[in-house]
């Protein structure tokens, strides 16, 4: 389906309410984006990476989470003030403004992103079925493999019942790691000195991966849709206030999301480092936590935030697909399968690499996924700070000289661990591989970072032209009738559709009894009979109203295809068709006539209900 023009999200675009007299209201009124966000900053793959810098380096990491935290807020407020200011998200923005080779490459590159964050959260719902349940892993990734279809449904109660239900699962998230802390007691004087920048080459790949898993990229796009979510007015004020309540939601949610990071890592740390013992396992981790910690409670605690982590970061991450494919290609899908195609892109890898490596595969996959996320992020982290420093974007909300500066430092940072990462990775690729490869994109880098903007922002472009609406002129007319009290309905409303047009109504019956199945037009039963004598009276009632109307009956087995079948013949302008309210099993049982006929006809299809369900 064409999104052109459509707002971002737009079946929650402006649903939530935030004019309240009070602040506190209206500070929870705005409360709940970065809470979406924060649950990816926290998801499987973190774990992975979190675990082996604890494990591995002990507290010498700590400060690679912190200083990812603080980008992640930059980067996270950057992203709400372009969707407040600007009313587009980031993806809608490199659509308006880059040329299309260009936004299509950062959509492809966005979609390996969101594959890869998909890809742990398979991994991590696996593992953590397999430590509550011991199903095998990869059982555990088939059973996963529809897992947020069920919280994704609670979207159709709006946007807030699914920031609801994704704050209890941080809750739980939290309370599970804020225990196992207090039972590992860390030495405080050591967390500290974890604070103090270090790096070197054997820690590099986990500082990026942990840095990737950090500030995830499909997050910046996600966050400037949700944004759009809160009903705020169009001036100044209204949007310089939103931005402030949104720089309180970033901070309070991420900084959530860094202290749950960071006990993993001090929990690793406490445990595994200190005792001398190599974690190559997220399962390794869990039964080593039981001995050390003394007590099986840290074990399940340990598996249920893990499920957890998963399920909400699953949930995020398929919004996400959704805002970048409809952002960048104008195309929407539903939900739910957008969420299919996104989990079967990461379903494949998963269940090869855990087939043929096992267990130790699937870690290695989790954190290889968290370094794919770091080096999609520069592509996402650019053109956010672009925009966001364009006056013609922001308005009087633009990037303050201050804001720029901070903001080029941390992409530098970014762009410069990477191109380290790259280069001790790639050199050991065949140079046929590598160099085009590492060619191509630095030359895409290099473009959305110093290429002028093709085209202006879509808001500001003059309005197009469109034809003179005319009104629907009504010739034929035609009316299904089943015998039942959504008869009366639909021919009230086609009598009223009708009126002042020379029309005809043309009602249209399908006997479908074991009768007419055997004999058909020849069937003769009392109810057949009575049916007739029923028709002949809307008949003789609609031409009494001075309205023209034709009847015809049907003998068959198949309403669906006679009703198609005549009206194919009779080519009408509008069909008139009642529906009873059969939802789920009746649909089954009963069959659903509408859905097959409207999408086999051309021809505009007028659906009316009786006042409930017969």
């Amino acid at each position: 389906m064409d999104s052109a023009g459509l707002p971002s999200l737009p079946e929650v675009h402006s649903s939530v309410r935030t004019s309240h007299p009070s602040l506190i209201k209206r500070m929870f009124a705005f409360a709940g984006p970065a809470y979406l966000i924060s649950v990816g900053y926290m998801d499987p793959g973190n774990w992975a990476t979190d675990l082996e810098g604890g494990a591995r380096f002990g507290y010498q990491l700590l400060w690679v989470l912190v200083l990812s935290n603080a980008m992640a807020i930059l980067l996270q407020t950057l992203s709400a003030r372009l969707g407040i200011a600007s009313g587009r998200d980031l993806a809608q923005a490199c659509r308006d403004c880059y040329p299309k080779p260009v936004s299509r490459a950062l959509w492809v590159l966005c979609e390996l992103a969101i594959t890869a964050c998909d890809l742990a959260e398979l991994v991590g719902a696996a593992i953590g079925l397999n430590l509550l349940f011991g199903l095998p892993l990869i059982w555990g990734v088939a059973l996963s493999a529809g897992d947020a279809l069920v919280v994704l449904w609670f979207g159709r109660f709006g946007i807030r019942v699914v920031e609801t239900i994704i704050l209890g699962f941080v809750t739980v998230i939290a309370a599970c790691f804020f225990v196992e802390i207090i039972l590992a007691k860390p030495v405080l004087g050591e967390v500290a000195l974890g604070l103090i920048p270090r790096l070197d080459s054997q820690s590099l790949y986990v500082a990026i991966g942990m840095l990737g898993a950090t500030v995830m990229p499909h997050n910046l796009y996600l966050h400037s849709s949700l944004v759009q979510t809160r009903r705020i007015g169009d001036d100044r004020d209204a949007k310089r206030s939103a931005c402030r309540f949104n720089l309180v939601d970033s901070v309070v949610a991420l900084n959530g999301a860094l202290l749950v990071n960071a006990a993993i890592l001090i929990l690793a740390a406490a445990t595994f480092y200190n005792s001398g013992i190599e974690v190559n396992q997220i399962q390794q981790a869990h039964r080593m936590l039981e001995p050390l910690l003394g007590t099986t409670l840290a074990g399940i605690m340990f598996a249920v935030a893990l499920i957890c982590a998963g399920q909400a970061s699953t949930v995020t991450g398929t919004m996400a697909g959704q805002v970048v494919m409809e952002g960048f290609l104008s195309f929407r899908m539903r939900p739910w399968i957008r969420r299919l195609l996104t989990r079967s892109l990461a379903l494949i890898p998963a269940a090869l690499v855990i087939w043929m490596t096992g267990d130790t595969g699937a870690y290695r996959l989790l954190i290889f996924s968290q370094v794919v996320l770091s080096l999609q992020l520069p592509f996402a982290v650019i053109p956010l700070i672009r925009f966001t420093s364009s006056e013609a974007w922001m308005g009087e909300l633009v990037n303050r000289p201050w804001v720029k500066t901070i903001s080029w430092t941390a992409a530098g940072i970014i762009v410069g661990l990477n191109a380290w990462l790259a280069w001790t990775e790639l050199k050991s690729w065949p140079v046929l591989l590598s160099v085009p490869l590492a060619g191509g994109l630095f030359t895409l880098l290099g473009w959305v970072a110093v290429a002028p903007f093709s085209r202006a922002k879509t808001a500001e472009l003059p309005a197009p032209e469109i034809a003179p609406l005319e009104a629907a002129v009504y010739r034929d007319v035609l009316v299904t009738l089943d015998h039942s009290r959504t008869d009366r309905v639909a021919l009230a409303h086609a009598i009223s559709l009708v009126r002042g047009h020379e029309a005809t109504l043309h009602l249209f019956h399908v006997e479908e009894g074991v009768t007419s199945m055997l004999y058909g037009a020849m069937s003769d039963t009392a109810e057949i009979t009575e049916g007739r004598q029923y028709f002949d009276q809307l008949l003789a009632a609609l031409r009494g109203m001075g309205v023209r109307a034709e009847l015809t009956i049907i003998h068959s087995p198949d309403p669906k295809a006679e009703i198609v079948r005549f009206a194919r013949k009779l080519a009408p302008d509008l069909v008139v068709m009642g529906a009873h309210g059969h939802k789920g099993l009746k649909d089954i049982v009963f069959g659903a006539t509408i859905n097959e006929v409207r999408h086999a006809l051309d021809v505009p299809v007028f659906v009316v209900r009786a006042s409930g369900p017969e």
